[in-house]
């Protein structure tokens, strides 16, 4: 999803005139990597069909259709021009919101941009002296409160008021009021009586947009011993508008007024006494919207500027939604229109404009000036089907891209299982029955989930399945869902309720790995509720096939045949989702988060998906499928050739020679990394050996988890990062305040030095099992030189007690500042160790997990690469060495750049090692050294990339 964010603002721009800033703002989405400079042409060609002004000094320049072949990936950026630019010939813009979008994504900006203008902003546009201001003021969202006809519901056929509660979210949901969750949200003891067998209940938990609906039951209720006639449900928050809100409270105050509201009226006349907007009883007609990228601004104004030919009052509406007038560029925008959705236009009777509807509906059909293939023409599988283009580079072939979660290369026929529905009855009278019915439901799965553990021989799926079993076993959840027992809830219907809310609140949490988790409480939720509504079993095809789902959970995975399952697509999900995991504990290439058009895709399409980049392919041709085949053997034959001169060393063809290492977290994990072909441990994650203990393992325990690592290393060398804890990775003996950004936190050496005892009985312990040894002892996070010389006092403290040979003290490189001040560090420390995935995070301010920006954050930018090189200046003219123990190590487009900055180590996950250690045996340091020069005058991580291809 496009976001308007404070660091997409480029404030003090300037340009004698249009043409001079659309240049300025294809430089900077080329600087931002989103597109490339041939991009500039689409931007004139868009201008020269129509200019792009929005009103009140902002324009929205976006490319052509023809020009998404230069959009490198989908953004926005906004750029301030204070002095102004006229844009259209008379209107002077002083904000410019430049859109690269390969699909109909940028209508969500418009959206937001069309309700920030239903206020006069022109003059706070004009003035703003800052990208908070500029942001704040596009987000700002008018007071509201939505009373509409198609919010009201009479003759509802309702036995309680849970009936009603029901009804009333359900409009409230369908219009996109509120989010599923607000009907949990209403309490029933918050109920209000105004008189007249009229109730309200107001929620503010889920609320999008303030509304209220209203619902009449076909019979009177009994409530609290009074009559229940009509009910008021309000969604309500901030925006709420309070004189709206008041006049419609005074009207069902007036004896009158609120008499009329018991009698049998139907929708339309209720809206007339409250005073709600009306669906005019006009003539009407409908038509289908078939331009590809939605109702954004081209086609926009193409429909004003038809409408605004008709004297009489012409109306639109989007999904039975409300309407607003056609003759209006910005509310048409506000509508957010995409593909697929449907028009509703309304004419006033007894003018032109009735027999314009004709009119209008043939533009719409014909595209409102752009070239579109009608809806009933296409195969319901390509109507979501974005536009992207795709390494696998077969133009007659539907392609887009996801997250790479799990490597290789697989293809074969779409098995498409979109989210079950369940069917139940959402209200019981007998607790007791369905409290039995959970009971078993629950065990029944227990024992599922015990079996499942015990069949597997993979540690990361009973891992997976253990953590299941302990939320089954949780108090706190089980007494949620007895809570919706005893208010008279059916089990499947107290279950989910309390399930969906729990992983809503999951989902919430600003740490992205335990928000994944909510993904582990659906799992669980839906093989409960399949037991619950005795939901047939999901046969899977004998062939080898593509699953292609929502979202895979950890179950779903561990059932499935690695023999006829040749590859994982899903909609949702991240790289470190528990589902992604297990894909790669399996060796299933997996390809997440590609969005929900895949769950569109026919079964039995021949799908290929490439797990190595998070490409995907529908209906790729036989020459694709072949090409895709020779490359899996090739890198099978590569790998195969790699392992058989693992245990030798990386040497470049003109005799350099470089230590390549394994980042491992767990003290056994020695000898795999051994067998893989590591000269040494690059980077052991000690936290993880405070993980396991529910309180601080004291010294003993400590010594004899390192003495495991240094016995199976055999005399190679051993880099151990000090205790790397923080509010992003907590421990529970070792509170610490909650941070509103814990990365920012305290964390690494901050938290070590501010509670000693930690440190120096870690250090104790690593210098009593070296038994001289080779130990190279690091503490993370540095990032100013006073902290280095603190966490060295107290080593120096320690071994002064316990002297030791064959020890080395270095830091990590994750933080700027401490790259900036390696000329001072490196005439003190042993050696430098450089952290690029934190490096990267701090220094693009880019958090690496998020699902937005994550792949913007590449360790590749030459802002990364000048602060190694700096690095690495700084420790070779001191006689020290340096190491890369970050993600980029592996990289095979970084190995060369690497190699030829100077680097002397390169650590990454022990199933790397073979393939890089046979590429650097086919490079020549000398060209690598060039090649790193060219690398550092770049200008981006895509230039960096495309250095000798």
């Amino acid at each position: 999803m496009l976001a308007l964010d404070v660091q997409h603002v480029r404030m003090d721009q300037h340009a004698a005139d249009k043409t001079q800033a659309l240049q300025c703002l294809v430089n900077i989405l080329v600087e931002d990597k989103l597109v490339t400079p041939e991009y500039l042409e689409g931007l004139k060609a868009r201008e020269q069909q129509s200019a792009t002004y929005l009103g009140q000094g902002i324009a929205i320049p976006h490319g052509t259709p023809q020009s998404r072949q230069y959009i490198l990936e989908t953004g926005v950026r906004l750029a301030h021009f204070p002095e102004g630019v006229v844009w259209d010939g008379e209107n002077k813009i002083y904000l410019a919101v430049v859109i690269a979008a390969k699909s109909d994504e940028h209508l969500q900006v418009l959206q937001v941009l069309t309700k920030a203008l239903i206020n006069d902003v022109s003059e706070q546009v004009r003035t703003a002296t800052s990208a908070e201001q500029i942001i704040e003021l596009l987000q700002a969202q008018p007071l509201s409160l939505s009373l509409h006809e198609n919010l009201i519901s009479t003759h509802i056929p309702a036995q309680d008021t849970d009936d009603l509660f029901w009804h009333a979210s359900q409009l409230l949901k369908q219009q996109k009021f509120v989010e599923p969750g607000f009907l949990t949200a209403l309490d029933p003891k918050q109920m209000i009586h105004l008189g007249e067998g009229i109730w309200s209940i107001t929620a503010t938990d889920y609320v999008i947009t303030p509304a209220i609906s209203i619902v009449k039951p076909d019979q009177a209720l009994t409530y609290h011993n009074d009559t229940l006639t009509t009910l008021l449900c309000i969604a309500s928050n901030e925006q709420l508008d309070l004189p709206q809100f008041n006049r419609l409270i005074d009207i069902l105050f007036d004896p009158s007024q609120r008499e009329k509201l018991t009698y049998e009226n139907d929708s339309h006349e209720i809206a007339q006494i409250i005073g709600a907007e009306i669906i005019p009883d006009w003539p009407s007609k409908q038509v289908t919207l078939a331009n590809a990228h939605g109702l954004h601004a081209r086609p926009a104004t193409h429909l004003v500027n038809i409408s605004k030919t008709f004297k009489g009052d012409l109306q639109v509406a989007v999904d039975d939604g409300a309407y607003v007038s056609a003759k209006s560029l910005t509310k048409l925008l506000s509508l957010g229109c995409k593909r697929g959705q449907v028009l509703t236009f309304i004419a006033e009777p007894d003018t032109d404009a009735v027999l314009g509807l004709d009119q209008v509906i043939d533009a719409v059909k014909q595209g409102l000036g752009e070239e579109v293939e009608p809806i009933d023409d296409l195969s319901h599988q390509n109507e979501h089907v974005t536009e992207d283009v795709l390494s696998f580079d077969d133009e007659s072939a539907d392609q887009t891209s996801g997250i790479a979660a799990s490597a290789g290369l697989a293809f074969g026929p779409a098995h498409v299982l979109k989210p079950r529905e369940f069917k139940y009855e959402r209200q019981s009278k007998n607790v007791k029955v369905e409290t039995e019915k959970l009971e078993k439901a629950i065990e029944q799965v227990k024992q599922n989930i015990h079996q499942l553990i015990s069949e597997t021989k993979i540690k990361a799926i009973q891992q997976i399945f253990t953590a299941h079993l302990e939320m089954l076993d949780d108090p706190d959840l089980i007494q949620g869902v007895h809570k919706g027992l005893k208010q008279n809830l059916s089990a499947p219907a107290a279950w989910y309720e309390h399930i969906e809310s729990a992983a809503k609140a999951q989902e919430s949490l600003k740490d992205h790995l335990l928000a994944e988790r909510a993904a582990d409480l659906r799992d669980i939720g839906e093989r409960v509720l399949a037991v619950l509504c005795n939901a047939p079993v999901i046969s899977e095809p004998e062939e080898p096939y593509i699953l292609i789902m929502h979202d895979v959970g950890p179950s779903d995975v561990a059932r499935l045949d690695k023999e006829r399952v040749a590859g994982i697509l899903t909609a949702v999900g991240g790289a470190s989702a528990h589902s992604a995991i297990v894909a790669r504990a399996l060796g299933i290439p997996a390809v997440v988060g590609a969005g929900a058009s895949v769950l569109n895709i026919e079964s039995k399409t021949t799908v290929l998906i490439n797990g190595d980049n998070g490409d995907y392919v529908i209906n790729p041709t036989a020459d694709l499928i072949d090409h895709a085949i020779a490359e899996r053997e090739r890198q099978r034959q590569l790998r195969i050739e790699a392992e058989k001169h693992s245990q030798e060393p990386a040497i470049t063809l003109d005799h350099h020679q470089v230590e390549i290492a394994a980042n491992i977290g767990k003290v056994n994990a020695g000898i795999k990394a051994v067998k893989d072909g590591a000269e040494a441990i690059g980077l052991l994650r000690s936290e993880l050996v405070f993980m396991a203990h529910k309180s601080a393992p004291d010294e003993a325990t400590q010594e004899a988890e390192y003495r495991i690592i240094l016995d199976d290393l055999a005399g190679r060398p051993l880099v151990i990062r000090t205790l790397d804890v923080g509010g992003d990775k907590p421990l529970p003996y070792v509170p610490i305040p909650e941070e509103e950004n814990p990365f920012l936190g305290i964390r690494g050496i901050r938290l070590t030095l501010r509670k000693p005892d930690l440190l120096r009985k870690q250090l104790v312990a690593l210098l009593r099992a070296s038994d001289n040894r080779p130990l190279r002892i690091m503490f993370p996070m540095i990032g100013r030189v006073e902290e280095w010389r603190a966490a060295k006092a107290i080593f120096d403290e320690i071994f002064a007690e316990y002297p030791r040979e064959n020890i080395e003290v270095g830091m990590m490189i994750e933080v700027p500042s401490a790259a900036l001040l390696s000329p001072i560090l490196a005439q003190e420390v042993d050696f430098f160790s450089i952290g690029t995935n934190d490096l990267t995070q701090y220094t693009m301010a880019i958090d690496r997990g998020h699902p937005v920006l994550s792949a913007e954050a590449d360790g590749l930018h030459p802002s990364i690469l000048l602060l190694i090189d700096q690095t690495v200046r700084a420790a070779h003219q001191y006689g020290k060495w340096v190491g890369i123990c970050g993600e980029l190590a592996a990289d095979p487009k970084a190995v060369p750049v690497l190699l030829g900055l100077g680097v002397d180590e390169l650590s990454m996950s022990s199933g790397s090692i073979p393939l890089v250690k046979a590429q650097i045996r086919q490079l020549n340091f000398a060209e690598c050294q060039k090649v790193a020069q060219q690398a550092l005058l770049c200008d981006s991580a895509t230039a960096v990339r495309e250095l000798g291809e």
